[in-house]
C-alpha cells in the first residue's frame, strides 16, 4: 500500500494538512519529509516501535544513535544540558543546517541516544515546513536522512516513489532548496568541536572562536 501524499506550501503550510500528518504521527506514521539539508525520514522521538520500523526501512543498526528535530531553543533544553557557552553558539546558528551534539536529559529515550557518551544529536531547521510541523505535533521528530552517506542524491520524484511503498506518508511540496547534509558541531566540552563539514559551514566558522576549532 503507497503512503498517503501531502503536498504543502513552502512557506505557510495549510493547518489543517498539519494537523492530519500530525495526528497519524500521534498513531506511530512513518513519514518522508523536506528538511532544509534534504529529504529525512521521521517519526515520533518517543514511539519505540516506529523508530524500531524505521531502523528497518533505513537498514539503521539498533546501537546508532538518532537525530531529532525541535522547534526551539527553549523545546531543546528540555532534551539536552546547555551551558552558557553552547546557548550562546546555539543562539547565533539556529535555526539552520546544523546538527548540534549535546548530553542528553531523561527526556531523551535510551533507544534515541548514544548510550556511551549520553548524548543526542538535535536540530533546528531552517524549514518553514519542518518548523509548522513541530509546532503542529508539538513535540520532537526523528530526522534520518532518507539517503545514506554513500549514495548519491536523486530528484525529488524518483526518492519519493522509492520510499512511498515503505512509510504510511509522504510530505511534498512545490519547490525543494535542499543546502546539503548538516555540519555536525559537538557541544559536550567547554571546546567546541566540528565533527563533520557540511551546509553552514562558513557560517559555523564565523561563530565558533578560531581557537575552540
Amino acid at each position: 500500500m503507497k503512503a498517503i501524499r501531502f503536498r504543502l506550501h513552502p512557506t505557510t503550510p495549510e493547518r489543517h494538512k498539519l494537523q492530519r500528518i500530525s495526528d497519524a504521527l500521534h498513531y506511530g506514521a512513518i513519514i518522508l519529509y523536506p528538511t532544509d539539508t534534504g529529504f529525512a525520514l521521521g517519526c515520533q522521538l518517543a514511539n519505540k516501535s516506529a523508530i524500531e520500523r524505521l531502523r528497518l526501512i533505513r537498514q539503521l543498526p539498533s546501537e546508532k544513535p538518532l537525530t531529532f528535530l525541535c522547534n526551539s531553543l527553549k523545546h531543546l533544553a528540555e532534551f539536552a544540558h546547555v551551558s552558557t557557552s553552547a546557548y550562546r553558539i546555539l543562539k547565533r546558528l539556529t535555526p539552520g543546517p546544523y546538527t548540534f551534539i549535546l548530553p542528553a536529559t531523561k527526556a531523551v529515550p535510551y533507544y534515541a541516544q548514544d548510550l556511551k557518551r549520553k548524548t543526542a544529536g538535535i536540530r533546528i531547521p531552517d524549514s518553514p515546513i519542518c518548523l509548522a510541523l513541530l509546532q503542529a505535533f508539538g513535540a520532537p521528530l526523528i530526522s534520518i536522512s532518507a539517503l545514506s552517506n554513500e549514495e548519491e542524491a536523486i530528484e525529488p520524484t524518483a526518492l519519493i516513489e522509492r520510499f512511498a511503498a515503505q512509510v504510511d506518508i509522504v510530505v511534498e511540496t512545490e519547490t525543494y532548496s535542499f543546502q546539503g547534509p548538516s555540519t555536525i558541531i559537538d557541544l559536550t566540552e567547554d571546546i567546541p568541536r566540528i565533527l563533520r563539514r557540511g551546509a553552514g559551514l562558513e557560517r559555523a566558522l564565523e561563530v565558533l572562536p578560531l581557537e575552540e576549532l
